[in-house]
């Protein structure tokens, strides 16, 4: 069983960074493979970006470039790193994590935080 919990969720001008972190329980976090996740009002939730156990990254088209995820073992902690913020970018984030490798399907995860509000102004 692992919970999750993200922060540093805000309210950013366009073209601002913002960090999100997740900490997740549990004694065996280097052998889950961890994903972002966001839903926009009215849409479906989809893929951000990817981190193995090995620390292999993986993103979408849309924050390639921009976002950048990483993780530290010791603080089993997750972070997404999001420069270049975009209107677009608004969104409820949420932290996931699998004990298989890395997957871009929200439904291959099993646990999941609870989401932080990412608000990017124009």
């Amino acid at each position: 069983q692992v919970q999750l919990v993200e922060s540093g969720g805000g309210l950013v001008q366009a073209g601002g960074p913002l960090r999100l972190s997740c900490a997740a329980s549990g004694r065996t976090f280097s052998n889950y493979a961890m994903g972002w996740f966001r839903q926009a009002p009215g849409k479906e939730r989809e893929f951000v970006a990817a981190i193995s156990g090995a620390s292999n990254t993986y993103y979408s088209d849309s924050t390639k470039g921009r976002f950048t995820i990483s993780r530290d073992n010791n603080k089993n902690t997750v972070y997404l790193q999001m420069d270049s913020l975009k209107p677009e970018d608004t969104a409820v984030y949420y932290c996931a994590a699998r004990t298989v490798p890395a997957s871009f399907r929200h439904s291959d995860y099993a646990y999941w935080g609870q989401g932080t509000q990412v608000t990017v102004s124009s």
